[in-house]
């Protein structure tokens, strides 16, 4: 990915390597939601019926949009503070085009779709149409259940890279010790007031800035934690996915041990690399927006499934190959297409752009 641009006339600042294995992880996490999200509507009780690890996948499956916070905090404490900068206002303004660039065309695409094929639906009303237009489906009561209903992260997304940007445009250190607050005043709510199981929409906001300052802080400490050994790692992951929390929430040992113990268990697996994993971490974004409007075309043609070996297999083999060529096109496409044509009217909007170019991709995009 090329780097964030710096002002004219500025020297530009050191690129940040790309952590291609992210984006493997981003990939496999997107398929465990959709995967979570089948199961939901066709099934009952599948985690039971199989039980074990995969048992845990169906039951546990939502946490990884938790997963995807946690990894997007990371990055972006990697592009803006290991190689770019968040301190003028050219560079808050590029930064915002690039987040409004990498989001909102295959969003707005999918909202559209969805309006014309479900609009007769009670959850999905003008208002709640109007919030999800302008990404606001995960920060208000209700919204989310309407329209594209995952889409609910992109909007805690969004308000996650606002408090980042502002912390960030006071330094370093300021990023540092907001990044400690948020992370223990979020914590410590969890542990008193969380609700257990889940998933609970009053724990979409908090979750995922939980997740993504997080995220920061194992990037502020990386190599405190480089120097961990592995099976520590895989300990503290195994504990934090495997805990009996009973009464409180889940997010806890989730957001605290176990993703970011994956994460940087990841970061250490070179097979995370591997090509097909690339390609799904390119496609998570479509893959996480796609996969759930066909849900609603496959139940609407199927109805509730009753759980047997060979159904949840051609059903899974079959929802898979939809999704995955779907969200090929949305990548071509939309997305792609997107993302240059906003950048490209960033660009032409200003004097200063104009002559420094458009706002160029980061890892983060």
């Amino acid at each position: 990915m090329e780097q964030p641009a710096s002002s004219p006339g500025a020297t530009a600042a050191p690129a940040a390597a790309r952590l291609t294995r992210l984006d493997g992880l981003r990939g496999i996490a997107a398929c465990v939601v959709a995967a979570y999200h089948l199961q939901i509507f066709f099934y009952d009780g599948l985690s039971d019926f199989y039980g074990g690890v995969v048992g845990w996948f169906f039951r546990w499956g939502w946490t990884f949009v938790d997963l995807f916070f946690v990894i997007s905090g990371y990055i972006f404490a990697h592009v803006y503070w290991g190689g770019g900068a968040l301190r003028t206002g050219r560079q808050l303004g590029d930064f915002a085009a690039a987040r409004v660039a990498r989001l909102y065309p295959l969003h707005l695409t999918m909202l559209l779709i969805v309006a014309v094929l479900d609009w007769g639906r009670p959850e999905n009303t003008i208002p709640v149409f109007l919030c999800h237009l302008f990404m606001l489906q995960g920060l208000v009561p209700g919204a989310d259940a309407g329209f594209v209903g995952p889409s609910w992260s992109i909007s805690v997304e969004m308000l996650c890279y606002f408090l980042f940007a502002l912390a960030a445009a006071a330094g370093k250190r300021a990023l540092t010790w907001i990044s400690l607050a948020l992370v223990a005043l979020i914590a410590a709510k969890l542990a008193l007031l969380g609700l257990p199981g889940g998933p609970w929409g009053a724990d979409y906001m908090i979750g995922g800035i939980l997740g993504f300052f997080v995220g920061q802080l194992l990037w502020r400490w990386r190599g405190v934690l480089a120097r961990a050994p592995t099976i520590v790692l895989a300990l503290a992951f195994a504990v934090g996915a495997m805990a009996d929390v009973g009464a409180y929430s889940p997010l806890l040992p989730l957001d605290l041990l176990a993703w970011p113990s994956a994460l940087l268990l990841v970061l250490r697996i070179k097979a995370f690399e591997a090509p097909p994993l690339l390609w799904l971490g390119e496609r998570s974004y479509g893959i996480y927006l796609v996969h759930y409007p066909v849900l609603n075309l496959f139940y609407a043609a199927l109805g509730k499934s009753h759980a047997s070996t060979s159904g949840v297999i051609i059903l899974y083999l079959t929802f898979s190959i939809v999704v995955l060529a779907l969200s090929e096109v949305a990548f071509r496409a939309i997305e792609r297409p997107g993302r240059r044509a906003v950048r490209e009217a960033w660009a032409k909007s200003g004097p200063a752009r104009r002559a420094a170019g458009p706002p160029q991709l980061t890892e983060a995009d």
